[in-house]
């Protein structure tokens, strides 16, 4: 992963001239002005870690596993958001960890969580560093370790009868998805982080991939969990379904290593698909592809992949990266995108219907270019946030997710509070949106922000953040779909499950975490009453 910013730098491309035109004309946007510092430029303050904990740290994983160098320190600083990334961009890495340390079993994690509890030393699990809300940077206590679980990376066992496998936490999605596919099978889960998290940041993030409306969410493949505590360990779930008593599985599911450490997680599985087709539909109006989607999702048959861009996001050509700013025409409309996964019997059944439904609720269909497009250029994303911060604009996302009658609601409000308090600031935004993930009760959408850097862009995003969230509270939505809470989003989650919800979850963590050293400051806002 590159260190100041996504995936391999071999596939980052710099935007076209006209791009860039595009950028300068329509927002204001200047090139950076200053460049962005070398990795072996940045010093990071020295350890604080006491000869101590570094001895009890090298007694749990071995010495060779314990980096203090700066360039470790350095690749484990924060996350992936934008803010991160220009804080990193500037060399400012205050917040690093002190050390990274790579455990090798769930004895060894185990024993790093005890003694990072003994030396109060706040421990953050580490897996593919692509969190976007924060959740890398905690408030620490007497020194910080990125607990790197990149050497927990297998696949255990394969139930076929059962169609299930238990994976490791550090297993990356691609690696999964071939050491899977050996046997013949697939997890199905395709996030825009795919290509670099990992199956334990998908379980602590409770993520959600591009093709959920077939193969669901994350939480909804998991049937078991076994997690390191520093009080010891659970393990969690034996069947599909159960009736005994809450389901703890639900309380490390979304935790963001705050109340433990994941170290592997029993998954359903399904066979490879024989066949995949994925294809373009454009409808006049986002309401009208809203609707469209609603019915797919609430009657049937339900495509493998639905999602649907607005105006916007159809007309700058976001669906499809690498034709940025041409997007479909001057009268785009907006463009959906259907993929059908499975058999070919399969297939053909269900584009038959859904291309009923999609056309009796007014879409046209484009063929399956648009589709094989949007397959081909789905982990680009990331890409050409870099390339946009390389030309001095600054691009961000936020999603959110509500009930189908609050989802227009929900756009508007959400567009409204971004469009005025960025322009309030001098900087008037682009704002694109799509419907990412569809349910029979609601929708998810997912927006992308990009305008001029202004003076201070972290500082300047910081108050349309704000703006944002409050916005999707007060319109009926979640604070996060599928990113997650970290610290970005914490205080609207206690918003969201209210006080007696926070207290709840603080009783969980004090029982499992009593020395508060497990990503603290992530998901929890402090108890001010304490």
């Amino acid at each position: 992963m590159l260190w100041s910013g996504w995936g391999d730098p071999a596939q980052a491309a710099p935007l076209p001239d006209s791009v860039v035109g595009l950028l300068r004309d329509l927002l204001g946007v200047r090139p950076e002005q200053a460049p962005s510092k070398a990795l072996e430029a940045i010093e990071p303050a020295p350890c604080r870690l006491s000869a101590k904990a570094l001895d009890a740290l090298r007694d749990a994983v071995g010495e060779t596993h314990v980096r203090t160098d700066d360039v470790s320190r350095v690749r484990h600083t924060r996350g992936k958001s934008t803010p991160d990334l220009l804080r990193i961009r500037a060399g400012a890495v205050a917040d690093a960890p002190d050390a990274v340390v790579l455990p090798a079993s769930h004895d060894e994690v185990l024993a790093v969580l005890r003694a990072c509890a003994e030396h109060r030393v706040t421990v953050v699990p580490f897996g593919g560093g692509t969190s976007v809300v924060g959740g890398l940077a905690p408030r620490a206590h007497d020194g910080f370790v990125a607990l790197d679980l990149r050497r927990l990376d297998g696949l255990l066992e394969v139930d076929p009868v059962s169609r299930t496998a238990v994976l490791q936490p550090g297993l990356r999605g691609p690696r999964a998805e071939e050491l899977l596919a050996e046997h013949g099978f697939t997890l199905g889960h395709f996030p825009q982080s795919f290509e670099w998290a990992t199956i334990g940041g998908f379980a602590a993030a409770r993520s959600s991939g591009q093709a959920s409306a077939g193969y669901g969410r994350f939480d909804d493949m998991v049937i078991r969990l076994q997690v390191a505590t520093p009080q010891g360990t659970l393990d969690i779930g034996r069947a599909p379904r159960s009736a005994a008593g809450p389901d703890l599985r639900q309380l490390v599911l979304g935790s963001e290593g705050a109340f433990g450490v994941i170290t592997s997680v029993t998954v359903r599985v399904r066979p490879v698909p024989e066949a995949k087709v994925y294809e373009g539909w454009r409808f006049a109006s986002f309401a009208d592809g809203q609707a469209a989607l609603r019915r797919l999702a609430q009657d049937g048959p339900l495509p493998t992949v639905l999602r649907l861009s607005d105006e916007a996001e159809t007309l700058i050509g976001l669906a499809d990266p690498d034709a940025i700013g041409g997007g479909l025409s001057s009268n785009a409309g907006c463009l959906a995108v259907a993929g059908y996964e499975g058999s070919a019997a399969q297939v053909a059944e269900r584009r038959e219907g859904a291309h009923a439904v999609l056309r009796g609720a007014g879409g046209e269909f484009l063929g399956e270019e648009p589709g094989a497009k949007w397959a081909r250029g789905r982990f680009s994303a990331p890409y050409l946030r870099d390339a946009l911060l390389d030309a001095g604009a600054f691009a961000e996302t936020l999603e959110t997710a509500a009930v189908w009658s609050r989802v227009p609601e929900l756009y508007e409000a959400v567009r409204t509070a971004l469009t005025d308090t960025l322009t309030g600031a001098g900087t008037p935004p682009l704002v694109m949106c799509h419907v990412s993930h569809v349910y029979g009760a609601g929708a998810s959408l997912y927006f992308t922000v990009v305008s001029a850097q202004g003076e201070d862009p972290v500082a300047h995003w910081a108050p349309a953040k704000h703006a944002a969230c409050d916005a999707i509270l007060a319109a009926g939505g979640t604070i996060s779909h599928h990113h997650g809470v970290g610290t970005d989003h914490r205080d609207w989650y206690a918003r969201e499950i209210g006080p007696l919800g926070v207290e709840i979850l603080h009783a969980v963590k004090d029982r499992l975490d009593p020395a508060g050293v497990l990503n603290p400051g992530i998901l929890l806002p402090p108890l001010y009453n304490r």
